[in-house]
């Protein structure tokens, strides 16, 4: 038996997946415990996993005013990064303090590349550790980091140093607060701004994405695996007798939601859909307070995406990937509102395979834009016929499983 510790400090969409590897690797035998905001305390609990708090919250730092300002840099690296630096710096420290205690026994430690955090544990344990990606973010020729996509405009050697220069400007965001960490507390040495990756990239990695939906670049070594999504399933959920009266009392609506983003008028937001979805005749189920629900549109509280989104019509979100892959696998056709990081990139993918219409920004989130886009996405035959031939292929894969028989090779593995 091992104790497996997962890093997963992000949204909801970063921690469900972890949940799902973590509940499969319990059924296993391994002791696996979740390190993430306090936010996802019952989240975890339901999934049978512990949790260890961080001093972080993903949502809090979204909708703060600083939160906002790093939203605004998004379209230009140099501010994106200027930003980034403001708002972690405050609460760096504490959270790799936190790291370090909840780290404190494992076996083997999985993570993304985010400050490198499972290097510096795997080093301070001396214990194996694997990088987690939500994203396609190994380097390659065949396409750009999905956070640098103008990258592409230099072809493969562009694509393939875009890579490079995405973590290189994270690790320059966190390097100083990690170095002093390594050395005061880990007691290691502090590590060069390029030694950090000749060493993260032969570790193992597990792509928590679909080659269906992401096919596998030829220039991906040995140590890269494509596993298929990690789907959280909550098959225990059941419906309110309300929202299930809604869904019988007409055609099946299309849901409007964009996770823990947030846009600068979440008020105007909020009307501005409401009179989309009625103007393209349509009914919506949207996230939010049910006190505001009216006759053609309900509002629901926290509801599993995998219970509610294939009794949608079609799903309009943010483009996070793990709403992207439920929408997916759903069956449903999407049209992605990205707003900053990866979510432009799921939005092109979600086009790119003809299970939605094109993108729309929401920075160029109108009226007028959303009712053209929405008559796209529910009247084209063709979108709704990718989304079921994709969704069938999504639905037979098990990148959970695949992703534990990568991982039974380190350690005990299972009992």
């Amino acid at each position: 038996m091992r104790t497996v510790v997962i890093f997963a400090a992000g949204s909801r969409g970063d921690v469900q997946p972890c949940l799902a590897l973590g509940r499969a690797l319990a059924r296993r035998g391994d002791t696996v415990r979740i390190l993430a905001s306090v936010r996802y305390r019952r989240l975890i609990a339901e999934a049978g996993l512990d949790l260890h708090p961080l001093p972080v919250d993903p949502v809090e730092i979204i909708e703060s005013a600083e939160g906002q300002e790093l939203l605004a840099g998004r379209r230009n690296p140099v501010a994106f990064v200027r930003r980034m630096d403001r708002v972690m710096r405050p609460r760096m420290m504490a959270m790799l303090e936190e790291t370090q205690a909840g780290a404190k026994g494992a076996d083997l430690v999985l993570a993304p590349t985010f400050g490198f955090l499972g290097l510096h544990l795997s080093q301070y344990l001396q214990v194996p550790h694997a990088v987690i990606h939500f994203q396609p973010s190994q380097p390659t020729k065949v396409f750009p980091h999905p956070f640098a996509p103008a990258a592409r405009m230099l072809g493969g050697v562009g694509n393939r140093l875009s890579f490079g220069a995405v973590d290189l400007g994270s690790w320059t965001v966190f390097r100083r607060f990690v170095n002093t960490w390594r050395r005061e507390s880990l007691g290691l040495p502090a590590l060069s701004l390029a030694a950090p990756f000749r060493q993260v990239r032969r570790a193992p990695v597990l792509c928590a994405f679909s080659p269906a939906v992401v096919p596998r670049p030829f220039d991906w070594g040995p140590n890269v695996h494509v596993t298929g999504f990690w789907h959280h399933d909550q098959p225990l959920w059941e419906p309110s007798p309300r929202l299930l009266a809604f869904l019988a009392d007409g055609p099946p609506p299309v849901y409007v939601g964009f996770g823990s983003m947030r846009t600068g008028d979440p008020a105007a937001t909020d009307a501005l859909v409401r009179t989309a979805l009625r103007r393209a005749n349509l009914r919506g189920v949207l996230p939010g307070d049910p006190g505001t629900s009216e006759d053609d549109i309900l509002v629901i509280g926290d509801t599993p995406h995998d219970w509610l989104f294939p009794r949608m019509a079609a799903v309009v979100h943010h483009g996070g990937a793990g709403t992207t892959a439920s929408a997916l696998r759903a069956g449903r056709p999407s049209l992605v509102c990205p707003f900053f990081g990866d979510q432009p990139y799921w939005a092109a993918r979600v086009h790119e395979l003809g299970a939605g219409p094109a993108p729309l920004p929401v920075r160029q989130l109108t009226v007028d834009a959303l009712v053209q886009r929405l008559h796209a996405l529910t009247r084209h035959a063709a979108h709704a016929e990718a989304a079921r031939r994709l969704g069938r292929v999504l639905e037979a894969e098990d990148g959970v499983a695949r992703a534990c028989r990568v991982l039974d090779r380190f350690g005990a593995g299972p009992a």
